[in-house]
């Protein structure tokens, strides 16, 4: 086993080396595209689903999971809709908070359950609703003209880190519903004994997110880490049992490929700082790849939604 795991990372830094790295990423885009497909006819297996629920922790890659599932589903003659929970968030001043009185976004009941329910049910019986936009900006939900009807055939497929939770669509009947949880689920072992656990995985796509769509620094994105997983564990893990199938959004690639994308910026963080022993062991972590550059990488991979360049709308 041990052996195995040293000639994976050998046979991942080979590959890059030799100039075969469009071979690595087609691996690694193979396996998500199978899982997938899998999952598309499972889901049309049932002929009663009309609402896909996609959950999964920070970065997990769930909004781009959303779009190549839809596109399976059409491959799979159905008209599927990508909707996100995002967009039926409450107010800011309704936001609730937490223990020290800060704006607890990672709530349930940061989301206008009564208002999703009551559009869920109503597009599921035929009708017209009008759909709404949450402007991040302002922390208010904006109703900007745009109206949905599904039509006879189609389903909709809605991502949130609360999807799985049974209170988001507890009065929907459970034979319309597919639960899907996505995340990373493959570690990486460096040398068969030293493990590079799923999250810091995350950890990574979300620093590469943040420091191209935000401006900011990796000590900031460490720094906000501990409760981002707090919140993981008390709204995100205990329904993880909910279901109906797992997608596994690691990728063989992915290490070398956001290795490229935050290695110097890492290094900027200071030694004094309470994030440096995170930083330093990420990059000991990175170390041990090859960089990848992003011109590799097709637009509609998963990993797109965080080093950007990707064909979907996802931020």
């Amino acid at each position: 086993m041990i052996q195995e795991e040293k000639r994976r990372v050998a046979y991942i830094n080979e590959m890059i080396e030799s100039g075969r790295a469009a071979e690595l990423v087609a691996e690694g885009e193979a396996y998500h595209a199978a899982q997938l497909s899998h999952i598309a006819q499972a889901i049309c297996s049932r002929a009663e689903t009309r609402v896909v629920l996609i959950a999964g922790p920070s970065s997990s890659g769930k909004t781009s999971t959303s779009h190549r599932l839809c596109l399976e589903l059409l491959a799979h003659e159905r008209q599927p809709v990508a909707l996100s929970l995002d967009n039926w968030y409450v107010d800011g001043s309704l936001t609730p908070r937490d223990e020290n009185g800060q704006k607890d976004y990672e709530s349930v009941y940061a989301i206008d359950l009564a208002q999703l329910e009551s559009d869920l049910k109503a597009l599921i019986a035929g009708k017209e609703i009008a759909l709404p936009t949450f402007n991040f900006t302002e922390e208010k939900r904006e109703y900007l003209g745009d109206t949905l009807r599904l039509e006879e055939n189609a389903i909709m497929v809605i991502e949130g880190i609360h999807a799985l939770n049974p209170i988001l669509t507890e009065h929907i009947d459970a034979a319309c519903k597919f639960k899907v949880y996505a995340a990373p689920m493959s570690p990486v072992s460096l040398d068969g004994e030293t493990w590079i656990p799923t999250y810091v995985h995350r950890l990574l796509r979300r620093m590469s997110r943040d420091l191209r769509t935000r401006g900011k620094s990796p000590q900031t994105t460490i720094a906000s880490w501990l409760s981002v997983r707090e919140g993981e564990k008390k709204w995100i893990e205990p329904f993880r049992s909910e279901a109906d199938m797992e997608f596994d959004t690691s990728m063989t690639y992915e290490l070398p490929a956001i290795r490229y994308t935050v290695e110097t910026a890492l290094q900027t963080v200071p030694a004094v700082a309470e994030e440096y022993k995170v930083a330093e062991q990420l990059l000991y972590y990175l170390s041990f790849f090859e960089g990848l550059e992003a011109s590799f990488i097709p637009r509609t991979s998963i990993l797109r939604e965080f080093i950007g360049g990707s064909q979907f709308n996802v931020g």
